[in-house]
């Protein structure tokens, strides 16, 4: 099961990764998944004490008096887990692999110390901590996307590679997101490696409450002046890839946080099970083994699954539906419900009449259309690295996919997406997506508790039960999700060339 939903997480949380870089078409999504494996595997293997607070912090595991009891809760939240993201991932919905786990882990123990126990084994203090985490990692990556892409865009407009524009604007603002990216990747997220500790003590601490902010300025000087030379030595070679450049290294960067984040989620409960089972054919009591530590070679190994994942069919669609919910085009291939259409439309009526600020979207050389250009990809990553980081730095699970998907947003809004072609649908697939977040929620911890208990009465065969019933309903959303990609992409076509299905209704 820890395999199983290792994979899964990559497979729905590998549109984060590389819809910026896939959307500006800046590489092949083979090549940006290639690349991003790279820092997945390493933040894996370098996973923070994310692990800690997803492994023991939601519930206590001492408070149950079986170890079949904390089993249970552990195999149930795989269970319910899979077929959450898969079904999610079929449909093109990107869903936080933090936030199902989190409820996953709050519902399965709450029903099991609800019956077969007389204490409440539920951390409501911590879970709350992690919700209100994610929660302002949402708001955080929202507000400064959007206020990034505001200033680089009204300095910048269209002319991402124009030499001129970039000689006079690309030094401070690459630099101020190569320093952004570089402080908050290397101080926060690496502060347990020891040159960060030595140069952390030093250099930062030592000036106490200036630290921090002198650090920063300086590294978007540095930036700032290697940026400007590089634009005057190589003139228009370095124009052309400056902002693709970065946004790659942004790629990376959230790449690594994404493995120190997201695979602490995944494989916590795997790994504790592991360490449980161990532990008690060794006579351990349950308090020890949960302050047994987690190997490095196992959270290596979870990171290969997870690049594994990424390079699925589903994660494909994930990336797609992201890239295009967020897209400067006037057409795109996505389904909303209606409700969230006439939502939309009602919300885009009252807005006054700005023209937009993305560039004319255009095609690539292999005739791929790119969705936005590298300086909103640029920004997209940036800013999500930066606050994954962040938060692995504070032992704060949150979650990839809603800061992501967050800054893909704001960044839009910024610039006035949509406010031409189908920006009701944009907007109205945005408002499906969060609403579904909620709805995630429910299930899982409600899900998650059935299944505990099933498992926990019945124990061998409530597994094969439950197993089968997440392989039958894995069918069923197969079928009909493959059926949904068929009837979005023609009506996409219906839009885009309504002359050519004309001429078919009236030939039939």
């Amino acid at each position: 099961m820890l395999i199983w939903d290792t994979i899964e997480v990559g497979r729905n949380d590998a549109a984060n990764i590389v819809n910026s870089v896939f959307g500006a078409r800046i590489l092949t999504r083979e090549w940006a998944v290639r690349i991003a494996g790279i820092g997945v595997v390493l933040g894996a293997y370098l996973s923070s004490d994310v692990i800690e607070t997803a492994r023991k912090g939601i519930f206590d595991p001492t408070k149950f008096v079986e170890i079949e009891q904390v089993l249970a809760i552990y195999i149930s939240v795989y269970i319910v887990d899979t077929i959450l993201l898969y079904g999610y991932s079929a449909f093109g919905m990107p869903v936080s692999t933090t936030m199902t786990l989190v409820f996953e882990l709050l519902g399965a123990s709450l029903f099991m110390g609800l019956i077969h126990t007389d204490e409440d084994p539920v951390k409501w203090r911590n879970a709350g901590k992690v919700v209100g985490g994610i929660v302002c990692s949402i708001l955080l990556s929202g507000i400064m996307g959007f206020m990034i892409q505001r200033a680089a865009r009204g300095a910048i407009r269209d002319k991402a590679k124009g030499l001129t524009t970039l000689l006079l604007h690309g030094g401070w603002i690459g630099g101020g997101l190569m320093a952004g990216l570089s402080y908050f990747m290397i101080v926060k997220g690496m502060k347990n490696v020891g040159f960060v500790k030595y140069f952390k003590k030093n250099f930062i601490d030592a000036y106490e409450s200036y630290g921090a902010l002198l650090t920063l300025v300086t590294m978007w000087i540095f930036f700032a002046i290697v940026i400007h030379f590089s634009l005057v030595i190589f003139r228009k070679k370095a124009a052309q890839v400056l902002f693709p450049v970065l946004t790659v290294i942004g790629m990376m960067a959230l790449a690594f946080a994404f493995g120190q984040n997201d695979l602490a989620n995944c494989a916590s409960p795997g790994l504790a099970a592991i360490k449980h089972i161990r532990g008690h054919m060794d006579g351990e009591t349950l308090t020890s083994v949960t302050k047994a530590a987690i190997p490095g070679w196992a959270l290596f190994g979870c990171g290969v699954l997870l690049v594994f994942g990424m390079s699925t069919k589903h994660a494909q669609r994930v990336t797609r539906a992201e890239v295009r919910t967020g897209s400067a085009g006037d057409h795109v291939k996505l389904w909303a419900p209606r409700w969230c259409i006439s939502l939309a439309t009602a919300l885009l009526r009252n807005r006054p009449p700005e023209p937009s600020l993305a560039p004319t979207v255009t095609r690539s050389p292999v005739g791929k259309t790119m969705h936005y250009d590298s300086l909103r990809a640029c920004v997209i990553v940036c800013v999500s690295a930066s606050v994954i980081a962040t938060a692995s730095a504070l032992k704060l699970p949150v979650s990839t996919t809603y800061v992501a998907f967050a800054a893909v947003i704001a960044t839009g809004v910024a610039d006035r997406i949509f406010v031409r072609g189908d920006g009701a649908l944009k907007l109205g697939r945005f408002i499906w997506v969060v609403f579904s977040w909620f709805m995630a929620a429910v299930i899982a911890s409600v899900a998650a508790g059935l299944v505990c208990l099933t498992i926990y009465s019945i124990h061998i065969w409530g597994m094969i039960i439950c197993v089968l019933i997440n392989l039958v309903i894995r069918r069923v959303l197969k079928q009909r999700s493959d059926a949904q990609e068929e009837r979005v992409r023609r009506e996409a076509e219906e839009r885009m060339h309504p002359e050519d299905f004309a001429r078919e209704d009236e030939g039939a």
